[in-house]
C-alpha cells in the first residue's frame, strides 16, 4: 500500500511538473512576445489584431480547451459574433466572448459611458465617462486578448443600415438593445435573413438571479419586455425561433419600479425632448448591477456552447429550447396524475405505489426531454407514459407526451402489442433512445 501511495504521489508530482513546464514554456513565450515581439496587424481595422505566439494563445485558452476540446476551440476561434448594444448586458457578453477566444467580435452602439453606467458595465471606469462605449470596450479587451479582432462601431442600429452593420455573415448576433422598436427591428431582420440571434430581455427592476432563464421567446414569462417584444414579432409573422434570456421574477408593487420624472423636468415641456434620441426612454430604470451581468454571461455561455457544439439547453434533435422558463408546477403534477391514470387503465400494480415523484416528473420533462414531447415537439398539456412495455417501469422508461399521444401509445403498443419500430418513425425512436441514454448519465448527479 505504501508503494502504491508513493507511486500515486510520484504521478501527482510528475503531472504537476509537466503542467508547470507547459505553463513555464508559455510564460517564457509570452514574456518574449511582450518584451520584443513585433506587432503585426492581420487586418487594418479599428481594433488592430496583434500577432501573438500560438503557444501563448493555447495557454490562455487552456481551460476552455480542456472543457470543449481542440476542435471546438478551433471553431470558436474562427467564429464571428456581432454585439448590438454595449451597456450592462452587451459589455459583459462581449467581454466573455473575447476572453473565450471568439476570433472576431463587432460591437455596435451609439452611446457614451456615463457615471450611472458604472454600476453594471463590464469594463468602463470613471476615466471613460463621456467616451464612446464601444471604444471603451475595445480598448480594454484588446489588452485582454490582442489576438482577437475587435471592431468597435459607433452607430445606432437601424433597418436602413442593417446590411452594412451586420455584413460579414456573422455566426451569431446578440441583441442587447434597450429600445423596443429597435430591438424588434433587429430580431426581425435576423430572423428573415437566417442569422442566428439571441436577445436579452429586461434586467431592470429584477433582483433574483435564480429566475434568469434561457428559452424560446414563445416560452418567456413574467417579463413585460418579453411580452411586448413577443406581441410585436407575432404581428410580423414571427412567433418562435428567437432564443431569449429573461427573468421570470414576478414584478410587484413592493419591488423596484421605473422612476417618475420630477416636476421640474415635466415643467420643461415635451417629455420626449429629454431623450437622447427620439422614442428612447427618458425615465430612470432601477438596475441592480449584477443582473445585467448575469444576462450577458448567460448570452455568452449560450453562444460558446452552441459554437463549440456543447449545448445542454438547445435541443439539436428537436431544434427547440428548454421550456424551463415557465413555472410549470401544475404541469408536472398533472403529468404524474396522467401516468397514474395509465397504470389504472392498464391494471398495472404501479397504480397502487407510483414509482416516481413530482420532482422526477419535472426532471424528466425539463432536463431529459427539454420540455417537449419527443414524438411531436409539443411543449403543452404533457403527461407521462410508459415507453417500452418489455422494460421495468421506472424513470428510465418514461416519456412525456400529449394526452392524444398517450392514448395512441396505449392502444397500439402497451395494449395492442405493436412494436415500437412499427408504431413510430426511426426519427422518433432515435430521439427517445438518445434522451433516455442521457438520463442514465444524468442520474449520477441527482
Amino acid at each position: 500500500m505504501v508503494l502504491d501511495l508513493l507511486s500515486n504521489n510520484r504521478l501527482v508530482v510528475w503531472t504537476a511538473v509537466f503542467s508547470s513546464a507547459v505553463t513555464l514554456s508559455a510564460t517564457l513565450a509570452y514574456q518574449a512576445y511582450v518584451s520584443g515581439g513585433e506587432e503585426k496587424p492581420r487586418k487594418p481595422i479599428d481594433g488592430a489584431v496583434k500577432s501573438v505566439p500560438e503557444e501563448v494563445i493555447n495557454e490562455q485558452l487552456a481551460r476552455n480547451r480542456a472543457f470543449l476540446g481542440d476542435e471546438a476551440v478551433t471553431k470558436i476561434r474562427k467564429s464571428f459574433v456581432v454585439v448590438v448594444g454595449a451597456g450592462g448586458v452587451g459589455s459583459w457578453a462581449a467581454t466573455m466572448l473575447v476572453r473565450s477566444g471568439v476570433g472576431r467580435v463587432r460591437i455596435i452602439d451609439f452611446d457614451q459611458v456615463s457615471l450611472s453606467s458604472l454600476n453594471r458595465h463590464a469594463c468602463a471606469t470613471q476615466a471613460d465617462v463621456g467616451t464612446s462605449k464601444v471604444d471603451c470596450i475595445a480598448k480594454y479587451l484588446s489588452s485582454v486578448a490582442p489576438f482577437v479582432q475587435i471592431e468597435p462601431v459607433t452607430a445606432l442600429w437601424n433597418m436602413d443600415g442593417a446590411a452594412e452593420l451586420l455584413e460579414g455573415n456573422p455566426d451569431f448576433v446578440i441583441d442587447a438593445i434597450d429600445n423596443i422598436d429597435t430591438k424588434v427591428d433587429l430580431l426581425t431582420y435576423c430572423h428573415r435573413n437566417g442569422l442566428q440571434v439571441i436577445s436579452a430581455m429586461g434586467a431592470g427592476c429584477k433582483a433574483d438571479p435564480t429566475r434568469v432563464r434561457l428559452a424560446d421567446i414563445s416560452a418567456s414569462a413574467e417579463d413585460p419586455l418579453s411580452r411586448s417584444t413577443r406581441r410585436r414579432l407575432r404581428a410580423r409573422g414571427i412567433s418562435t425561433g428567437v432564443p431569449v434570456v429573461f427573468s421570470s421574477e414576478k414584478p410587484g408593487k413592493d419591488k423596484a419600479q421605473i422612476l417618475s420624472l420630477d416636476d421640474s423636468e415635466k415643467d420643461r415641456g415635451d417629455v420626449g425632448e429629454l431623450a437622447v434620441l427620439p422614442d428612447f426612454r427618458v425615465r430612470i430604470l432601477p438596475v441592480l448591477g449584477p443582473l445585467p451581468a448575469i444576462f450577458g454571461l448567460t448570452v455568452a455561455t449560450h453562444i460558446i456552447n452552441s459554437l463549440g457544439d456543447y449545448s445542454p439547453v438547445f435541443d439539436q434533435v428537436q431544434g427547440g429550447y428548454s421550456m424551463a422558463g415557465k413555472a410549470r408546477h401544475k404541469l408536472y403534477d398533472g403529468a404524474l396524475h396522467g401516468l397514474v391514470g395509465q397504470f389504472a387503465r392498464l391494471d398495472m400494480p404501479q397504480a397502487r405505489e407510483v414509482p416516481i415523484t413530482v420532482a422526477d416528473a419535472e426532471y424528466l420533462i425539463e432536463e431529459v426531454f427539454r420540455g417537449r414531447s419527443p414524438i411531436s415537439g409539443d411543449p403543452n398539456r404533457l403527461v407521462l407514459s410508459v415507453w417500452d412495455p418489455a422494460l421495468p417501469v421506472n424513470v428510465s422508461n418514461l416519456i412525456p407526451v400529449t394526452k392524444d399521444q398517450q392514448a395512441y401509445h396505449e392502444k397500439t403498443v402497451l395494449k395492442g402489442g405493436t412494436s415500437l419500430s412499427e408504431a413510430y418513425s426511426r426519427k422518433v425512436i432515435n430521439t427517445v433512445q438518445k434522451r433516455l441514454e442521457e438520463e442514465k448519465w444524468y442520474r449520477q448527479f441527482r
